[in-house]
């Protein structure tokens, strides 16, 4: 009897996977044959790291036709369910750790099934683009059979955990992280106690205080090691989180030993999906949960858990097995010395490599422009790993995804350089105002409003032909680029960041980026950026210009950006850029109705404004630019300490745009609070016009919430959020307004 490849992975894939695996094909039978609801069934598709995605026509939305068009022409039907048009697989790489043949089994899928590329996400996950969920079974056992899980990639479950990929070879860490990450990333996997959560959880390893790391303070549980009177442990964080309204993490414990470190959290998963909101997915993630109760009632519901939870062996196991986990290199240490050096040797060595704490050996950082691995670049990868640092060890990928090898010798850097150059990994610039982070944005994401690739991959293009030109201090900023509100690329904690946003301009829509200033990177995540000024997309490269040169100019000696911009102030940094926000007619600039990486005309839908409407145009527009001042006079206030003005602000910034999208419906509106109130309800939420097909009423409850339930202007970060929360608001009124004048001149006409 002749043995496929099936029968043959069936022995290597650990039998609960398989079954798991087993079991979610017959979902897939059942949801065919109508005998499985498909809501329920989507649950289940994402818990198996399953996504739709955006999809059109074959190409991506960089305007770069697939490389390798996996998925069958007659399984296509165009836009629309996850079973008529091509979906993406998520698959989770705990603390980024991958093996040469991991990699390389990767690379065969993505090859075999998707479009010949691996997307390095800002989560160390890897995401396979454009295959049928017909072949996600199979997929899946290929790669249980090497030991990687998509199970709970996505969905409202414990997402993948994120470390350090310095983790062991750091010179400033406490202690290396890893077995901690390992141990907790597979005791919640699957575990009863984290599977009725209202929407995921993202949780992180740091080594150190003071570094990136692992962005610890931004997460829904961020960890970083210390080691306190000998004994080693962690500062325990929760309730933080980015999305589209920020909320940094308060400290739960400021010392937790590690033989706590399971239990605690299985404490705050099982309070999490006890009192954790289950029917607002706006308001259902922990970090509201936090904030409502308070941290220290949190944590006196944990402490409370804690008492009452059974024993589990598997808290601390793992410990015993420390020592016997540390890695062992593969080549023995041995420093550069004085070898012959190729040309663009010396300046990718000055960017991409970094002395670890073991003498003799450097860790090596491989930039992968937005993320993206080919195929042929993954094979190559694995080679290179076996050569220089082992099959099973020493590759991580990063949160700004790229991919650091570890434990190569300085002797051998110099032959590692040249294989990486022949095959097209040997770019400099990692870590520098080059390396331009992205989400997949309009490519792929169905809830990308502007091109992020696009806009990344342009200013990639053109920060490297000068980065070398460039002062120190304008090299070393990190930009990140979302394609929407939600911050998937990790903008506000970059220096410069930017999301998506549209703007209806002389009767188009025109692509436009929210510029935030203002984050901080390292001391994980120490601060967040506040929005700037929404500048028109092709417009962006000239707002950098011109923002690092003010820098420059007017700077402090040794002053650093995040410190330039609070000193300066929103004023002069909005006046600096204003005239860019200035968008000329359609027939003086077409390019400027274009998104970055896209031939055609930009459109979120076909929108248009008849003249029949003018005068109420005219009413709404105004009303929403008043809005959009005040959330800025708000964003003032805030910089310059005044918190009570600028919650103030963000609140009348609201009422205002409210009453402005209500007069569309009712002329007769007053000023009366409630009467704004029930009728933004009663005429738009209710109806489902202020409404994102994606995210639902989230940008309605921002503003039903400042009615309700109004925040203490002493409590700053409450009042950060707040207006964060009017400016989200103020860009869901722009297109809801223009929704609404579209279908009044239609009627009209």
């Amino acid at each position: 009897m002749t043995r496929t490849w099936k029968d043959a992975l069936g022995a290597a894939i650990p039998a609960p996977l398989a079954e798991e695996i087993d079991l979610f094909e017959r979902q897939m039978d059942l949801r065919k044959a109508g005998k499985m609801d498909e809501k329920v069934f989507a649950e289940a598709r994402l818990r198996r790291g399953a996504y739709g995605q955006r999809y059109d026509n074959g190409h991506r939305h960089d305007g770069k036709a697939q490389r390798n068009l996996a998925f069958p022409t007659n399984r296509m039907k165009g836009p629309g369910t996850y079973w008529d048009a091509p979906g993406m697989i998520r698959i989770k790489i705990p603390y980024g750790g991958v093996t040469a043949r991991q990699m390389e089994v990767m690379g065969e899928l993505a090859e075999e099934y998707a479009d010949s590329i691996l997307h390095i996400t800002t989560r160390q996950d890897i995401q396979l683009h454009f295959l049928h969920i017909d072949d996600t079974p199979d997929l899946m056992r290929r790669l249980g059979a090497v030991g990687i899980t998509t199970r709970e990639a996505c969905g409202n479950a414990v997402r993948n955990v994120t470390g350090c990929p310095l983790a062991g070879v750091c010179k400033t860490e406490s202690f290396d992280t890893t077995p901690h990450t390992e141990a907790l990333f597979k005791f919640l996997l699957g575990h009863k106690d984290a599977q009725d959560f209202g929407r995921k959880m993202k949780i992180s390893f740091s080594g150190c205080e003071d570094e990136a790391c692992a962005l610890a303070r931004m997460h829904d549980i961020g960890l970083v090691a210390r080691v306190q009177n000998g004994k080693r442990g962690f500062q325990y964080f929760v309730g933080g989180g980015l999305g589209a309204v920020p909320h940094q993490a308060p400290v739960l414990y400021e010392f937790l030993p590690e033989e706590e470190l399971l239990p605690i959290s299985q404490c705050v998963c099982r309070l999490f999906g006890r009192f954790g909101e289950k029917k607002n997915r706006s308001k259902a993630r922990i970090k509201f949960l936090v904030a409502k109760l308070g941290i220290d009632e949190f944590r006196r519901l944990v402490e409370e858990e804690r008492k009452i939870l059974p024993h589990d062996e598997r808290w601390t196991s793992y410990l015993k097995e420390l020592k016997k986990e540390e890695e062992t290199p593969l080549l023995d240490p041995a420093e550069l010395n004085g070898q012959a050096r190729p040309e663009g040797f010396d300046l990718w060595y000055r960017t991409n490599v970094a002395a670890q704490r073991q003498a003799g050996y450097a860790v090596v950082k491989i930039t992968c422009p937005l993320g993206d691995l080919t195929t042929r670049q993954s094979f190559a990868l694995a080679d290179i790993a076996r050569e220089f640092v082992g099959e099973t060890m020493g590759m991580r990928l990063t949160v700004d995804q790229n991919i650091v090898l570890r434990y190569v010798p300085g002797a051998k850097l110099v032959d590692l350089y040249r294989k990486l150059v022949a095959a097209d990994l040997g770019g400099a610039g990692a870590d520098t105002i080059v390396d331009v982070t992205s989400c997949p944005g309009t490519d792929t994401c169905k809830l990308g409003i502007s091109a992020s690739r696009g806009l990344a991959g342009e200013l990639r293009t053109r920060l490297a032909a000068k980065a070398w030109e460039m002062d120190e201090a304008i090299r070393g900023l990190r930009i990140k680029v979302s394609g929407c509100f939600n911050s998937c690329g990790q903008h506000h904690v970059a220096d410069i960041g930017f999301y998506g946003v549209s703007r209806t301009r002389n009767g188009y829509a025109v692509p436009h980026f929210q510029m935030i200033l203002g984050g901080q990177w390292d001391h994980n995540a120490g601060s967040y950026g506040l929005p700037q000024v929404a500048i028109p997309a092709k417009r962006i490269p000239e707002a950098i210009d011109r923002l690092t040169g003010f820098y420059l100019e007017r700077k402090e000696a040794g002053e650093k950006f995040q410190d330039f911009i609070k000193r300066v102030g929103k004023k002069e940094i909005k006046a600096l850029v204003v005239d860019l926000t200035e968008v000329p007619a359609y027939e003086e600039a077409p390019e400027m109705y274009v998104d970055w990486g896209d031939a055609r005309e930009y459109t979120i839908g076909d929108i248009g404004i008849g003249e029949c409407a003018g005068e109420l145009v005219e009413t709404v527009d105004f009303g929403v630019a008043e809005g959009e001042r005040l959330v800025f006079e708000a964003q003032v206030a805030l910089d310059e300490g005044r918190a009570a003005e600028a919650l103030e602000h963000a609140h009348k910034a609201m009422l205002i745009a409210a009453k402005a999208l209500v007069y569309v419906k009712n002329i007769d509106i007053t000023d009366d609070q409630a009467q704004i109130r029930s009728e933004f309800i009663d005429r738009l939420v209710t109806p489902r016009i202020f409404w994102d097909e994606f995210v639902g009423g989230k940008y309605a409850d921002y503003f039903l919430d400042a009615l309700d339930n109004p925040v203490d202007a002493s409590d700053v970060q409450a009042v950060h959020r707040r207006v964060e929360e009017a400016s989200l608001f103020i860009e869901a009124s722009y297109s809801t307004k223009t929704k609404l004048t579209a279908s009044k001149a239609e009627a009209e006409a």
